[in-house]
């Protein structure tokens, strides 16, 4: 079984990569499962968002047992994707056993879908990556990557239309610019790791079968195999997460920008100032993966953005 994980800062473009991935006919996917962030917690300190702490530990996690809301949480898993929730085994204590139980999980969904990968996309997995490839030595990672103005934007926007959001997408420009140049130093720290591959969702839009076929050569899926019209799979639910529904059905776009709509040109020269250099990630990334090809798409800096992440 193939094991992959899509990850990068929210609103970067994960949801539309995942649904494009989803109608290869190999390819098993399922809604966002936060399982790992839940597991191992922490999110706000290792965002390295401002005052926020390191919990120490307790306990019963130091002994390595699991809390009541990680067990429900895998079992809320099993009875979405089982057909017998009756029947269904009762979550291990143990932290370690619930791990392993839902790689074993998602095995079984991809095998039971006779495909022969599956695909968990969770943004902020991207803070857990070294607790995931502990457990899961042989998976894959795709880091989607968008230029921070357009991520900033898009998360501004999403919280201003969709109410009961802010959860998700608050915290302001200012707070969101740390998260995303903590999400570039992360992507920067696995760029010449064999098993991560880093996707500019911009060089997606520009030139899909060019990039297609670089990402299924890195997932070792057969890029010539025709795709489902659109994704059928169900990856998220739309009255929990309306702000998905443009990229659910795996199509790619090229919306205009939000930043010029929503930033004056003072809070564009702050983005400008603070924000790590995308630009230079990018060239980085294809000198890593040694480009030698014509790839460079000539761009803007703040001009491209997502369809919908």
């Amino acid at each position: 079984m193939k094991r992959t994980f899509v990850v990068g800062c929210p609103r970067s473009g994960t949801t539309v990569v995942q649904a494009m991935l989803a109608r290869h006919p190999a390819v098993f996917s399922l809604p966002e499962t936060g399982f790992f962030a839940h597991v191992h917690g922490n999110l706000a300190w290792r965002w390295g968002d401002a005052h926020a702490r390191h919990r120490a530990p307790r306990l019963r996690q130091r002994l390595g047992f699991t809390r009541k809301h990680e067990r429900e949480l895998f079992l809320s898993l099993q009875r979405i994707t089982t057909a017998a929730p009756d029947a269904l085994p009762r979550p291990s204590l143990r932290m370690h056993t619930l791990q392993r139980r839902f790689v074993r999980l998602l095995d079984e969904l991809a095998l039971a879908a006779e495909r022969g990968m599956w695909l968990e996309k969770t943004p902020n997995h991207l803070l857990y990556l070294p607790e995931i490839e502990s457990l899961v030595p042989d998976a894959r990672f795709v880091h989607v990557i968008r230029p921070g103005a357009e991520v900033i934007a898009s998360l501004i926007d999403a919280s201003l239309l969709f109410d009961g959001s802010d959860d998700a997408f608050g915290g302001g420009a200012v707070h969101w610019a740390r998260r995303w140049n903590r999400a570039v130093q992360i992507h920067r720290s696995y760029m010449s790791h064999p098993r991560h591959y880093l996707l500019f969702l911009e060089d997606l839009i520009a030139q899909p079968q060019q990039e297609w076929k670089r990402l299924c050569r890195f997932l070792e899926l057969d890029p010539a195999q025709s795709l489902d019209d659109n994704c059928t799979q169900v990856i998220a639910d739309l009255d929990q997460e309306p702000w998905k529904r443009r990229a659910l059905n795996g199509r790619l776009h090229a919306p205009q920008s939000k930043v010029d709509s929503l930033f004056g040109p003072k809070v564009q020269r702050w983005l400008q100032a603070k924000l790590a250099s995308y630009d230079e990630l990018r060239a980085q990334w294809l000198q890593a993966r040694g480009a030698h090809e014509p790839h460079a798409v000539p761009r803007n800096v703040v001009a491209l953005g997502s369809s919908g992440a």
